[in-house]
C-alpha cells in the first residue's frame, strides 16, 4: 500500500495513477477516473446564484455553497487546500468586504471537500460536521479503491462542532436543517437543507450525471446510497434546487433518475451474485449497459462501479 503526503490530495493523486491504483486488478488498463485534471490553485471558482443570499460555488473539488448575510458568511465544503485562495476570491466577489467568515460545514470527510479546512479556519471560519467526519479526519484512513493511506489532518483542520443525527441552524434569515445519512458514500455524510431558499446540498450521496464513487473502506455501500437518495427525495419538491457533491446543479427529477439507476444496477448485480457469479463474471454481464450512455462518461467507469456494487451489496 502506498502512502500519500496529505488527505487533501488523495483524489488528485489517484487521477495520475489511473490504470494502476484501483481495485480489482482484473480491470486492466481501464481508467478509474477522468484523465484530465486541473490545478486547484489556478482554476477560478465559479458561482451560480440560487437565492438572494445563497450561491453554488464550483471549482476543482466538490461543489460548495455560500450563504451571505448579517449573521456572517456560511460556507459548505472546502475543496482542496490549494483552492483556498480561489475560494476566498469567489467569496470576496459575492459578499461585502465587511462580511465576516462565520461557519464552514463539511458534508463528509473526503479531502476534496475538507482539504481547505485548515486555510479557511485560519481565515476565520469555525468548522461544523458530523461526529464521524471529525473522527475520520483525526485518524489515518485507508482508501481501499485507490490502495492508499490518508494521514490525519492537523488539529486546526478538524471540526470543533459536531452533531450525531440532526441539527437545525438559524442563519441569515433562513432555517438550515442538517441530517446525517446512514452509511452511504461514507459513514459521515450529511445533507443541508435551506428551507426558505428551497436549496438542498447532498454532498457525495449524489453524483449528478455520473456513476458515483462509494468509499467501501469507510462504510460506504450501494444500499446506503439508494436509501440516502430516497431520503433526499423526500425533502425536495419540483422547485427545489439540489446541489450534488459532483456534477451540475440539479432538480428532483434528476435525483429521481439517479435513484432509479442505482436501484436497477443494484438489483441486477445482486441477482448475478446470488447465482454465484464472480465479480469479474458479473461485470462481463454488463449490468449497467442501459445507463452507460448517460452515466458512464464521467467520474467512474462502468466496470469499476459494478465492482463496488458487487462488493457492497
Amino acid at each position: 500500500m502506498l502512502a500519500v503526503p496529505s488527505r487533501r490530495s488523495f483524489l488528485q493523486m489517484s487521477l495520475t495513477a489511473a490504470g494502476a491504483a484501483f481495485t480489482p486488478r482484473w480491470i486492466a488498463a481501464q481508467p478509474l477516473l477522468a484523465a484530465a485534471q486541473d490545478d486547484p490553485g489556478t482554476v477560478p471558482v465559479k458561482s451560480v446564484k440560487l437565492a438572494d443570499n445563497l450561491y453554488l460555488l464550483q471549482g476543482v473539488g466538490g461543489n460548495m455553497a455560500l450563504q451571505t448575510g448579517p449573521d456572517g458568511l456560511l460556507l459548505i465544503d472546502a475543496s482542496y487546500a490549494a483552492a483556498v485562495p480561489r475560494i476566498r476570491e469567489a467569496i470576496a466577489s459575492l459578499a461585502p468586504a465587511s462580511a465576516a467568515p462565520s461557519l464552514l460545514i463539511n458534508t463528509h470527510w473526503h479531502g476534496d471537500h475538507t482539504g481547505g479546512n485548515e486555510g479557511l479556519h485560519a481565515a476565520g471560519f469555525s468548522i461544523l460536521a458530523h461526529r464521524q467526519t471529525r473522527d475520520r479526519l483525526s485518524h489515518t484512513q485507508e482508501m481501499k479503491l485507490f490502495h492508499r493511506t490518508v494521514p490525519p489532518s492537523p488539529a486546526s483542520a478538524l471540526p470543533t462542532q459536531v452533531f450525531d443525527s440532526t441539527l437545525t441552524l438559524y442563519r441569515n434569515s433562513d432555517t438550515l436543517n442538517l441530517a446525517h445519512f446512514a452509511p452511504a458514500h461514507t459513514d459521515s455524510d450529511i445533507s443541508i437543507h435551506f428551507t426558505q431558499s428551497n436549496v438542498l446540498h447532498l454532498g457525495d450521496v449524489w453524483f449528478n450525471g455520473m456513476y458515483p464513487f462509494i468509499d467501501e473502506g469507510t462504510g460506504g455501500n450501494i444500499d446506503g446510497m439508494i436509501s440516502g437518495s430516497k431520503q433526499a427525495l423526500s425533502l425536495a419538491d419540483s422547485a427545489t434546487k439540489i446541489i450534488p457533491g459532483h456534477g451540475p446543479l440539479g432538480a428532483k427529477s434528476d435525483l429521481a433518475a439517479y435513484h432509479e439507476m442505482l436501484s436497477t444496477v443494484r438489483d441486477k448485480v445482486a441477482a448475478f451474485k446470488k447465482q454465484g457469479l464472480s465479480e469479474q463474471e458479473t461485470a462481463a454481464k454488463k449490468p449497467t449497459a442501459e445507463f452507460d450512455a448517460q452515466w458512464g462518461k464521467g467520474f467512474m467507469s462502468a466496470d469499476v462501479f459494478t465492482g463496488i456494487v458487487y462488493r457492497t451489496v
